[in-house]
């Protein structure tokens, strides 16, 4: 089963589209407040409280073993439970990078509280979008549900 915390996921289409080819199951685990005005046929939603992380306690008390994640907020918690994670440029994330990233996350945040909200992550563009149908479909044709 392949989860997708599709709050704030730019890839659902393709996603939705290369999982439909190769035949896997894909959940869409979003809050109420960013429920889509229109769900495809093929694609399973499910929506949780619009309260902070009610998506990600969601998906985290379903996934199990060889699960697929697209989700960077849940990567340290869902590894350990022997999920492959990855990004939405396609980046497979391993538990040996979780300290560092988690640590970089923190510090982004107190940066943000402190009131310096500095530049950014560079916008999601067409290279990123490229690298991810890529690499997804590369996991999926190495994939053993």
């Amino acid at each position: 089963m392949i989860f997708v915390d599709a709050d704030a996921c730019p890839v659902k289409k393709e996603i939705s589209s290369i999982a439909a080819e190769k035949n896997e199951k894909v959940l869409f685990v979003a809050s109420y407040n960013h429920k889509p005005g229109i769900i495809a046929e093929n694609e399973q939603w499910t929506f949780a409280d619009p309260v902070a992380e009610a998506s990600d306690m969601y998906i985290l008390n379903n996934i199990k073993t060889k699960d697929i994640l697209k989700d960077i907020g849940l990567a340290s918690l869902a590894l350990q439970k022997g999920v492959l994670v990855l990004s939405a440029n396609g980046k497979i994330y391993r538990e040996d990078q979780m300290d560092t990233a988690l640590q970089f996350r923190y510090w982004a945040r107190k940066e943000r509280e402190r009131g310096n909200f500095g530049k950014g992550p560079k916008a999601f563009g067409n290279a990123d979008r490229h690298h991810f149908l890529s690499s997804f479909r590369e996991i999926l044709s190495n994939y053993d549900e």
